[in-house]
């Protein structure tokens, strides 16, 4: 079964003609599905526009949210309320055209558990969008270690099971791959398209792309020190601690040997001692505090730090080499 989740905010002029050509592609197909519509506390005839569509197709579902919490809790909702084995994210603005659909499953079906679409031709604007993005998709890639050209597109395919140890919070949803492949997801990228919106407004801009750097930031923490915050904050209080108590240790062996003031001959050095030795011990300390934090996530939830793609038995063998 698919699961096809969109979220949308404000696109009353592009919900009827997206819901009408998702339903000619995904009954050809010839798979069942659901289409979910998140809306993101819309101002304008979106609901009403879901609602008629709702009680004319048992296979639509429409999630409304409280409040305008942005599309990462969107796709979060959508993902949680999905039923889909397989589940497919994508905009409500017509700027992923469904008919992209089918190249998606059929890298699932080959085995990935993430189809990335890749605006390969993109018609945004160069110096607003097209150069800022290139450079954000290339330090992401680096920061997370996937080899993708197009982290900012919502357009992807998932395996349900992927998405299952994923948790989603403030602008991440264009990392879950990165955030997968922490467990072992198989990531392909599919070239899609990238036609023009046809109505209403971008809900991005240039200082959103900046704003992306932070994430980066995040991501790369989360990647590589999630479960071992001590190896990051450790090395720097290690750090902290061998060159403040150095400095101490040279003031301390000065003022023994030749008696001098020490305030007044190495006042400021010592003070920078003794700051990077405090700033030292608050590192390790928060190190400490990261790894107890990381011990109760996982004990209290009873969370593993992997993830199981398959369990092969000879009865699940047999039968399959009999056929």
């Amino acid at each position: 079964m698919l699961s096809i989740v969109v979220p949308v905010h404000n696109e009353e002029r592009s919900i009827l003609p997206l819901y009408d050509r998702l339903t000619v592609v995904l009954t050809a197909t010839g798979r069942p599905y659901e289409i979910i519509f998140v809306d993101d506390a819309s101002s304008d005839k979106s609901v009403e526009l879901l609602t008629n569509l709702v009680l004319t197709d048992g296979a639509l579902k429409v999630i409304r949210l409280r409040r305008n919490f942005g599309q990462t809790a969107a796709l979060s909702a959508g993902f949680h309320e999905a039923q889909g084995t397989i589940v497919i994210a994508m905009d409500g603005d017509l700027q992923h055209a469904p008919e992209d659909i089918p190249a998606l499953l059929a890298k699932i079906d080959e085995g990935y558990d993430i189809a990335s679409g890749w605006r390969k031709e993109r018609i945004d604007n160069a110096i607003t969008r097209k150069i800022p993005s290139k450079i954000a998709n290339w330090l992401m890639s680096k920061a997370s270690g996937i080899d993708l050209r197009d982290f900012g597109t919502t357009f992807k395919a998932y395996r349900a099971e992927v998405l299952k140890d994923v948790h989603l919070y403030g602008e991440l949803h264009r990392f879950i791959p990165a955030l997968a492949s922490f467990y072992g997801a198989r990531v392909c990228e599919v070239p899609i398209q990238n036609p023009p919106r046809i109505a209403g407004e971008s809900h991005y801009g240039l200082s959103r792309t900046f704003r992306v750097l932070f994430d980066i930031l995040t991501i790369r923490f989360l990647l590589k020190y999630f479960t071992r915050p001590m190896h990051f904050f450790g090395a720097i209080g290690l750090t902290g601690v061998t060159l403040g108590g150095g400095i101490l240790g040279f003031c301390a062996i000065e003022k023994l040997v030749t008696r001098i003031d020490i305030i007044l001959e190495h006042g400021p050095l010592m003070l920078a001692g003794a700051m990077l030795l405090m700033a030292g011990l608050m590192m390790f300390s928060t190190g400490l505090i990261g790894e107890l934090v990381m011990r109760t996530y996982f004990e209290s939830q009873d969370r593993r730090i992997y993830a199981i793609r398959e369990i092969l038995t000879r009865d699940k063998l047999e039968p399959t080499r009999r056929t």
